[in-house]
């Protein structure tokens, strides 16, 4: 795999020093520049000095869990790619990382070779050429992944370009909560699942605040549109 120089720097979230290590050797033989934290404190200390490409959290860090780690990192502006590490994929397990605000999951025990796939996905340079999706006054810029509502610039987690992106390329358009599941999460989650609310709910905070007019309608019992009213 090719990566542009210098290599992408990568925050590895552990407290288990056997994995970090297994994992953060098979991060620079593939490439990367991984830095390792063992708690939250040094989690902080490392996103603020080294300033990494993407989070990658262990499930339990001490009296922490990784997913209230996620959720303080994301209500303090955070925005870059985070991937949480789950022993198992039930159902409410992955709608609950979803919901800390994390963009994905990597299933435990360890596997170098799904991780590193991962990882390349979240990393995959954006678009080549600048283009920017419009609707009313709400401009989504696909090179930077950030989205602009009267002259205010809003950042958006991986999950939440997406969602809006979505939105944005079938304007006037009822969703169906299965087409947003497949588009956006890829996942299965038999329909019992409220990640599309949760996520709803996140954007409309980002791009209605303070009572600005309404753009994602809901559909009762359909799912939802983007649209002037």
């Amino acid at each position: 795999m090719e990566l542009n120089s210098p290599p992408s720097r990568l925050l590895l979230v552990c407290a288990d020093n056997h994995l970090s290590q297994r994992m953060g050797q098979d991060l620079q033989a593939a490439g990367y520049d991984p830095v390792i934290a063992t708690t939250e404190k040094e989690c902080h200390l490392a996103c603020a000095e080294w300033q990494p490409a993407l989070i990658i959290m262990d499930r339990y860090l001490g009296r922490l869990n990784s997913m209230e780690l996620c959720q303080r990192l994301r209500q303090q502006g955070i925005s870059l790619p985070i991937l949480l590490m789950l022993e198992s994929d039930r159902l409410e397990d992955r709608v609950a990382v979803l919901e800390s605000g994390a963009d994905d999951y990597l299933l435990l025990p360890y596997s170098p070779k799904p991780f590193l796939q991962m990882i390349q996905l979240y990393l995959k340079p954006p678009v080549s050429k600048s283009e920017v999706l419009r609707f009313d006054n709400l401009t989504l810029d696909l090179l930077t992944r950030r989205a602009e509502r009267n002259g205010r610039t809003i950042d958006l987690t991986m999950k939440e370009y997406e969602l809006l992106k979505f939105l944005m390329e079938h304007p006037r358009e009822v969703l169906t909560r299965e087409q947003i599941l497949e588009n956006v999460w890829g996942y299965d989650f038999l329909g019992e699942s409220n990640v599309i609310e949760v996520y709803i709910r996140y954007l409309r905070l980002k791009i209605e605040p303070d009572g600005e007019k309404r753009l994602i309608h809901t559909v009762r019992g359909v799912g939802y549109v983007l649209r002037e009213a």
